[in-house]
């Protein structure tokens, strides 16, 4: 058994290894003084945000950006709180804005591609944006991607996502969590093997996404309007697919207020992972997920005397080791802040995976007030 674990453990820091490899040949895009030419439309789905909306618009209003040069486009669907009176008044205060705000149409088992299908037809400008209306997006978010969209023969572009945290272990938690995924992303983009990316903070040309035909091929997952779009782009423009490691393009989101809340949620993200269309995509997670099966198991061997307690202390540390590196390098980029509740995050994170992961494949998850 020892042997076996060992094994596991071997295959799974050499994988972190390489996206820390990976991570470090993505260097931090400095933006080159031009005049702003891009035309943007910023696509939100959205669904009882009446709460977060404010922040959201807000933060559009702030941008260091012509308005002349991007339009909002909000896509409603169906909310049941005041999210839409709210957008109407706002809208009303802030003529200068070109802002559209849309019913969804639902022709799928995804409310939030059918948002963003529901919006590309009706955008006047070739680039789209989506992010997600519990965000805040910094004031030189469309100035960056203007910049960048100038200087590289680009057609997608990848950006980061990082949450804006409470005091709370449960948010530090999910953090935590989070820059673990961003700096999986930033890892394999930097190996030339990009396959997961965050619909909060990302951007690509109408005309690749009529391309591709949008969605297509992927309708009956719920989630999945952001990587297999991205997938999709690898595949046949390997060479026109970016990733953006800006600090100037860092989008920040809310995190879950509660652990049913975040187990859903994180069920909700793992299980399209079935559906990738990337090998190193399905072959990272089966990786991770058993990497963190093997200290789930070595720590019951070791509760049931099968396994030496020292053992299984130089399994832990050894991952500890390689996931910190890759964290410590995430989290240096995304936030100021230093990581909180480190250890004990770590102890848990292994249990959280395994169950997400199992659930994913069986159970059913709630979101937005639906059950999928």
């Amino acid at each position: 058994m020892t042997l076996i674990i060992a094994l596991i453990l071997f295959i799974y820091v050499l994988t972190i290894g390489h996206l820390i490899y990976g991570f470090d040949k993505i260097h931090t895009y400095k933006s080159s003084d031009t005049k702003p030419k891009t035309h943007f439309a910023i696509i939100v789905p959205f669904r009882n945000e009446s709460a977060n909306l404010p922040q959201l618009l807000e933060s559009f209003k702030n941008l260091n950006y012509p308005k002349t040069l991007f339009e909002i486009i909000l896509v409603d669907d169906f909310s049941e709180d005041d999210s839409v009176k709210l957008i109407y008044n706002w809208r009303m205060k802030n003529g200068e804005f070109h802002t559209t705000l849309l019913e969804n149409l639902r022709i799928s088992n995804s409310p939030k591609k059918d948002a963003i299908t529901r919006a590309i037809p009706i955008i006047k400008n070739e680039w789209v944006i989506t992010t997600d209306a519990d965000c805040v997006v910094p004031e030189n978010w469309l100035l960056t991607l203007d910049n960048y969209v100038m200087n590289h023969d680009v057609s997608m572009i990848v950006g980061s996502v990082s949450y804006e945290c409470k005091k709370s272990f449960l948010h530090h938690f999910q953090q935590l969590d989070l820059i673990s995924l961003q700096g999986a992303t930033m890892g394999s983009f930097g190996i030339e093997l990009g396959f997961m990316c965050n619909g909060a903070n990302f951007c690509y040309t109408k005309s690749l996404f009529q391309e591709l035909n949008g969605f297509a091929g992927n309708n009956k997952m719920a989630s999945g309007d952001d990587v297999f779009l991205l997938q999709k782009a690898v595949q046949s423009h390997p060479g026109k697919v970016h990733y953006l490691k800006s600090k100037s393009n860092i989008v920040t989101t809310k995190p879950m207020n509660s652990w049913k809340s975040l187990f859903h949620q994180r069920a909700r993200w793992a299980s399209k992972t079935g559906s990738y269309q990337s090998l190193f995509g399905k072959d990272l997670a089966v990786i991770v997920f058993v990497g963190n099966l093997g200290i789930v198991l070595g720590f019951g061997f070791w509760v049931s005397a099968w396994l030496p307690w020292h053992n299984f202390a130089i399994f832990f540390l050894i991952k500890f080791i390689f996931d910190f590196v890759l964290l410590n390098k995430t989290n240096s980029f995304l936030t100021k802040k230093r990581i909180r509740f480190l250890i004990l995050s770590s102890l848990l994170y292994p249990f959280f995976c395994v169950s997400v992961a199992l659930f994913s494949l069986f159970g059913k998850y709630e979101w937005k007030g639906r059950r999928f």
